[in-house]
This record gives structure tokens, sequence and C-alpha cells, in this order.
């Protein structure tokens, strides 16, 4: 039995197809995957046969692969990640999947009620992602009144403040901070932490709380 050269380099499981009686591929995949070997190709500097030789595939399965002209098996899409020196799943970016995204026009987040909420504390929540994507909370925190009452907040996970507009003095444990405009505090959400002193009202600032696996939880 004759090998030809477009075979040579196929793992079990290749698929060719012939445009002619089939067309081109409608899916996603095939397509996604062609067009990241080509741009990684071409950010190597190298030809086509040049690169088919340093993956051990023929140049005619290459150019198959990069015009979407095949199903690559799992042997060959290892081959060409290890020639073009990315992770195999680099080859999958594009593919056709639904991701969610959520947008929130300017003043039009959700307002949501926490420790402080009746003592000038707004909390606006800027649209947050559901189920399993949900790792991160997004809050924008303004408080109006100075006010006796300064809640503390705990929760797991990292949390990023970022002073938008007045001052205030902030405290996280046994340390205080005296926060600006453009001033950033980052801090382990384990440990109590809030507002102490209110210097320049109206004070406007952004919360930013990484859960990782942790169930979500009070961020201020």
């Amino acid at each position: 039995m004759s090998v030809t050269p477009e075979q040579v380099g196929a793992g079990v499981g290749e698929r060719e197809v012939d445009p002619a009686t089939v067309g081109p591929l409608e899916g996603g995949l095939e397509r996604a995957i062609a067009a990241q070997v080509r741009a990684y190709r071409v950010d190597a500097g190298a030809s086509v046969g040049e690169m088919a030789v340093r993956v051990g595939i023929s140049k005619a399965m290459l150019s198959k692969i990069e015009n979407a002209q095949t199903s690559c098996s799992l042997t060959t899409l290892s081959r060409l990640a290890a020639g073009l020196g990315v992770p195999v799943t680099a080859l999958f970016r594009g593919v056709d999947v639904e991701r969610e995204a959520v947008f929130i026009p300017s003043g039009h987040g959700a307002q949501i009620v926490r420790r402080g909420s009746r003592h000038g504390h707004r909390y606006e929540l800027l649209g947050p992602l559901r189920g399993p994507h949900q790792r991160m909370e997004a809050v924008v925190v303004t408080l109006t009144e100075a006010s006796e009452v300064f809640p503390l907040f705990q929760h797991p996970g990292t949390e990023l403040l970022y002073v938008l507009d007045g001052a205030m003095v902030y405290g996280h444990g046994e340390a205080s901070y005296t926060m600006r405009p453009g001033d950033a505090l980052q801090l382990d959400g384990e440990g109590a932490h809030g507002p102490q002193q209110l210097l320049e009202l109206p004070v406007r600032f952004l919360s930013v709380t990484a859960h990782g696996e942790h169930a979500a939880g009070q961020s201020g």
C-alpha cells in the first residue's frame, strides 16, 4: 500500500475534505485553528514548507490545515503546537463560542443595600457575570455623609480599591491609609476593612473583589 505525501504526518482520526465535492467546512473549529496556525507561522517568519518540516507533516497537509480543509487529529495538533512553540490551547482561540458580557451605562448600575446604606453609603453594582464565571464583583461606592457609623467588611478573596473623587482614611486590620483620587489599595478581604474617616466629601471609589473559587462575599 503506497502512502501519498499528503498522508505523511497525519495522525489517527485525521479527516481530509475534498472542497470540490464537499465545499468549505462549516464548523468554526477548523477555521479558528487555521487562522491561529497561519498567524503563528507568519510571526515565526517561516514558510509553509519550513514549518511543515519543523512540525513533521507534509507541506500539502499544513496548507490544508491553514485553509480549513481538514480536521486535525490530536496527534497533529500536538505536533503543530510544539513546532509553533505554543500551547495546544492557543490553537483554539477564536472558536465561535458565545461568551457572556454585561455592559452598564454610566449611572445605570443596580443599587444594592449593604451595611452603611442608611448612613450615606451608596453601592452601585457594575453588572456581575452570573454562574460559574462570577469570579469578580465590581462596585462603585459613594459616601455622601460624614457619619460616625463606618461598617467593617470581611470576605474571602482579594479586593482592589481605587479612589475616583474625594478623600478618606481607609483601614485594613491595624493599618490606616489616607487615600485621594488616583490612589489604590489592594488588600486581603479576610482582614477587617472599611472607611475610618471621610476627609473630603463626597468620596467615590471603585471596589473590585476577586473571589476565586470562593462564594461571593460582601465588599466595601
